[in-house]
């Protein structure tokens, strides 16, 4: 090997690796003559126009941080502060927003009583506790804070809201308001404790007239908003009009007329009072669907004025002022009532500008107009887009606006007071301390930058002042650096690693040839200076490439085309009329041979590859023809070629089917790759030791076969299931019969069938039914209800042979004595040993308590028609589950020659029983597989199911509800339409556990609906929520 330097630029080319199969090492020298800048471009075109120009050129300093402008956090001028959607709490943002403008409402709060925020120290961070601390609070800083949006998680914390879960906007809002007023009427001050009434709450009268006597009633209503309904309307007025029209009471609606002293036929209206100075109209998108059980939303355009006279629908007319400006419009985005996104609309009360405020982002519209612009973008399919009616001047048109609100028009004021609202000062210093730590951030990540940017500059200095010294040219020292390290120099601009040269070496040490392509050569001058300035090493030159693994990969690569050359000539040589001399080989080892041995020289390949503190040169073929070494990697493959005809004891095996006998020329070559495969001539003797265990095992057979056949004849009924006694008619004839497990019995039989296959039984087990305090675990009645499915009756001559054939550990009695008297004749049932009655309780209440702790179990649920069973619902259904079939099916292997004619067995491996002994034989025992297991006895739990019927997966902790829900999604019946009853008893406690209500796994609950549903379309929304909606239960509105 005379150069091995041709290696330094990069792996070697196909070309290359051909001219080392055919024997030399590549000898061609691949010479760079361009400059460092060719030489990148010509392997890594990327890594010049990446890395190399950009450094070379002018570079933004922006790219060398990934720290955005904190300014970018700041307020703008003229601008409100937005709220941070802490996940799906954008419809508290919206609400927030709409209260923090209504000025009366800010300036009363900022007046109630803060002892804590007043003594507050400014070292500490201040944490409101009270919802009007919490409200406080966050106005202030909506008034006067620095940031571009704040944070609300102490508020929504304290009303104990789930973040990741969106609920109703409108009850969130009347929840909300009721706790606040709740909270406003504890304070001292008599001007804050009814504001919220004073803000918002109006009366209307409800006007009952009876049709009978004339006699009208009225009852006062007090109202925080108007619910109006907007299906089948267009504009505002329809809605309310609606609202306020009169209603007919008759039927089963009709009116209890005190007069009359009977109900009568009546109409009842709704009769306008007095309205708040802010009215709150909510528009009732969202309304329950039937069908589906679920809230479903309306899509519908409504028209609405910026300007609302209310005096026409007022009853009697007053001198309160009824014409209200829009203030604010809340907007719902999305098609379904459990997704979507909430923003709003607001008016500022001071300057007359509209802002849409969008969690964080604010935006301000332009011409002091309301523009709902893509808002009312939803999407829709082609067949069902509706067109935005056309409206008049002052009027909006909106299908997502959920909520208006109006202020009542007052005549415009100079007084400051009335307009602005200052922020009280024991506030404005909890604000100031806020603003202190934004700009403490903001000189931090500006600080933060800065330093980034140095390191940075500094960086594209060095970077333009080694690019001249990189280029190693020709005839001059060089050094080789790593490919990757080099990337990531020119990549990041903060510090970079010190050099690692390490992973590039070889087992000795040595640069790895293989790695060529993973490295650089960069000029002495600029390796010395780039270690100087990083550290690292080992330092990499031309002189560290290892001779040893080039040689070693020309050793594999010649090996493995030799390789084709001789598996076709042995494929040929086997083909031909095999001699009566020459060596055995596996016919297992002679298919696979080339794999073998090319899996051989990929692990020494390999080898070669990676560190493994071997010497890759000394390879695994010595003594070949080749005259290679063989001393290192060929253990593991000796231990597979031709062992497969190697028995226990080491010496050839007696399976003659197994190998073949190949010629000297073969096994010549074959040895040629496995030196040290056993080797085994033509005269070599099987194994006399696999001999003598051969006939040992035929004459143990034959034993078998005679003693099975022995015990056959002595218990032919037991093995035949004929002549069983039972204990539902307990025989004639004998006052006792004895007990063994039916495992046993299934055991044995397995043995009398197949005595060469199945291993003899030994021993009876009793011990399986008994307590460990040695009691009987079953009573009489147990037994004839059931649970003698875990045993098999004896009579006393057949328990006299199995006693003489088989290790007892216990015998096991069941005695009937029958005692008679002159008036009546009465039997009694005693077992021996006698029945643990501590042992069985326990296990009884383990029985029940399994029966009601259970996850992942399987019901029935079978749809009835008019409380009678569906058609046909006593046929078990044609397609049952395979794996049903496969429970009760006993697979049994097929011998040939060993079929036993006394012994018939159907098709499915299942017991044939003779017809007038089924029904007896079912009382005692029954022919199943069933395994009494420590701890517990199983139970036969298979249904049938039956045409109508479907099985859903459930869990004992679930509620009647999501049962509910799973069935809707089965037989498509909402759940308010779901009679559910299991043996007559009607389950109606939705909020009940499955477990307490006594389902349990297999059982059969019959569904009967009140209406069915075909409406599929309808149910959309039903697939989008898989647990029952539970709305602000649990949370701090509701007082948990």
């Amino acid at each position: 090997m005379r150069d091995v330097t041709s290696l330094e630029n990069g792996t070697p080319r196909k070309t290359g690796e051909s001219r080392l199969a055919l024997g030399g090492i590549c000898k061609t020298r691949r010479h760079k003559t361009g400059t460092y800048r060719a030489s990148i471009s010509d392997q890594h075109p990327g890594l010049q126009e990446r890395n190399l120009q950009v450094w070379l050129g002018e570079i933004d300093e922006n790219t060398f941080h990934n720290i955005d402008d904190p300014n970018s956090e700041r307020r703008e001028k003229n601008i409100f502060v937005g709220l941070t959607n802490l996940g799906a709490t954008c419809y508290v943002n919206t609400f927030l927003q709409v209260w923090f403008h209504n000025l009366e409402l800010r300036r009363s709060l900022y007046k109630c009583q803060n002892s804590r925020a007043q003594e507050h120290n400014i070292d500490s961070d201040y944490e409101p506790q009270s919802i009007c601390e919490h409200l406080q609070y966050l106005f202030a800083l909506l008034q006067n804070s620095n940031r571009k949006y704040i944070d609300p998680s102490g508020l929504v914390k304290a009303l104990g809201l789930d973040t990741g879960q969106q609920q109703d906007a409108q009850e969130f809002s009347n929840l909300f308001l009721s706790l606040l007023e709740e909270t406003l009427s504890k304070e001292k001050n008599p001007n804050l404790q009814n504001l919220i009434q004073q803000q918002f709450c109006g009366q209307f009268f409800y006007v009952t007239i009876c049709n009978q006597c004339g006699r009208s009633s009225t009852l006062p209503s007090r109202f925080y908003e108007l619910e109006l309904n907007i299906q089948g309307h267009k504009n505002l007025t329809e809605c309310i009009t609606e609202f306020l029209k009169e209603e007919k009471l008759d039927g089963e609606n009709r009116y209890f007329c005190e007069n009359c002293q009977s109900k009568q036929n009546a109409t009842r209206r709704i009769r306008l009072h007095s309205l708040p100075p802010t009215l709150n109209l909510q528009l009732m998108r969202f309304v329950f669907d039937r069908q589906t059980g679920l809230k479903k939303k309306l899509n519908t355009f409504i028209n609405f004025p910026e300007q609302l006279d209310m005096e026409p629908f007022l009853e009697r007319k007053l001198d309160q002022k009824c014409v209200y400006e829009l203030s604010a419009v809340l907007i719902h985005r999305g098609i379904s009532a459990y997704s979507g996104h909430y923003i709003a609309h607001v008016k500022d009360a001071l300057t007359g500008d509209w802002y849409k405020f969008n969690d964080e982002e604010i935006e301000k519209m332009e011409g002091k107009k309301l523009q709902l612009g893509i808002e009312e973008d939803i999407a829709e399919t082609g067949k069902t887009q509706s067109r935005k009616p056309k409206c008049s001047k002052g009027y909006h048109c909106s299908r997502n606006a959920y909520m208006l609100v109006y202020k009542l028009q007052e005549e415009e004021s100079s007084d400051s007071l009335r307009t602005n609202v200052e922020v009280p000062s024991f506030l404005q210093k909890l604000v100031d301390q806020d603003n202190h730590k934004f700009e403490e951030w903001c000189m931090e990540m500006a600080n933060m930058r800065k330093l980034s940017v140095d390191k940075g500059r500094a960086k594209h200095e060095e970077v333009k002042e080694l690019y001249d010294l990189l280029p190693a040219k020709d005839g001059e020292p060089y050094e080789f650096i790593p490919l990757d390290w080099l990337k990531k120099w020119l990549d990041d601009s903060t510090a970079t690693k010190e050099i690692d040269s390490s992973i590039f070496l070889c087992s000795h040490g040595k640069l790895h040839p293989d790695k060529m392509g993973e490295i650089k050569r960069v000029s002495l001058q600029a390796a010395k200076l780039l270690y100087e300035r990083y550290g690292g090493g080992p330092r990499l030159d031309g002189s560290s490439l290892c001779r040893d693994c080039v040689s070693e990969r020309c050793r594999v690569l010649r090996l493995k085309k030799q390789l084709d050359e001789d598996y076709k000539e042995i494929s040929n040589l086997v083909k031909r009329m095999p001699s009566s001399e020459g060596y055995w080989v596996g016919k297992a080892s002679l298919r696979s041979w080339r794999q073998l041995a090319l899996e051989q020289l990929e692990e020494d390949d390999d080898e070669s590859r990676h560190s493994n503190g071997q010497t890759n040169g000394q390879g695994p073929h010595t003594n070949n023809k080749f005259g290679l070494d063989v001393s290192g990697g060929a253990e593991d493959e000796t231990e597979t070629f031709n062992e497969d005809i190697i028995c226990n004891h080491g010496g050839l095996s007696i399976l003659e089917a197994e190998r073949k006998l190949v010629s000297t020329e073969v096994w010549t070559k074959l040895r040629e790759y496995f030196p040290k495969a056993p080797e085994f001539p033509h005269i070599q003797e099987p194994c006399r030791q696999c001999l003598t265990l051969e006939q040992e095992e035929k004459d143990n057979e034959a034993v078998s076969k005679m003693m099975a056949l022995d015990q056959k004849n002595q218990l032919l009924n037991l093995f035949h299931e004929k002549n069983r006694p039972t204990l539902i008619k307990w025989p004639q004839g004998t006052d006792r019969l004895y007990i063994v497990p039916l495992f046993f019995v299934e055991e044995w039989r397995k043995f009398i069938r197949r005595p060469t296959k199945s291993s003899p039984v030994s021993n009876v087990g009793n011990s399986l039914l008994l307590c460990p305090h040695g009691g009987f675990m079953f009573t009489y009645d147990s037994l004839i209800n059931g649970e003698a499915q875990h045993i098999a009756l004896l009579w006393p001559n057949e328990w006299e042979v199995i006693s003489r054939l088989f290790i007892v550990d216990k015998p096991i009695v069941i005695h009937c004595v029958r005692q008679t008297t002159p008036d009546s004749s009465t039997t009694l049932y005693t077992t021996q040993p006698d029945l643990c009655w501590e042992c069985r309780e326990s296990f009884l209440f383990q029985q029940q308590r399994d029966l009601r702790e259970y996850t992942q179990a399987t019901v029935y649920i079978r749809k009835v028609i008019e409380d009678k069973m569906t058609a046909k619902d006593g046929t078990p259904e044609l397609n049952a589950c395979s794996s049903e079939a496969e429970e009760e099916r006993e697979e049994l292997p097929k011998v040939d020659g060993d079929k036993d004619p006394d012994f018939s067995q159907s098709q499915d491996g299942a017991k044939r029983m003779k017809l007038n002994d089924s029904c007896e034989a079912s009382a005692a025992t029954t022919s199943g597989t069933s395994m009494i297991k420590s701890g517990g006895i199983r139970r036969s739990t298979r249904h049938r199911k039956l045409r109508g019927e479907k099985a859903l997966i459930v869990s004992a902790n679930q509620t009647l509800k999501e049962l509910k829900i799973q069935i809707m999604h089965a037989f498509s019946v909402a759940p308010f339409d779901q009679n559910l009853s299991i043996d007559g008893k009607g389950l109606t406690d939705d909020s009940a556990t499955l477990g307490s209500l006594g389902v349990i796994p297999e059982c059969i609950i019959c569904l009967k609906a009140d209406e069915p549903v075909t409406d599929y379309a309808a149910m959309d929304d039903a697939y989008q929520v898989r647990m029952p909606e539970e709305g602000f239960k649990g949370t701090g509105l509701l007082g948990h």
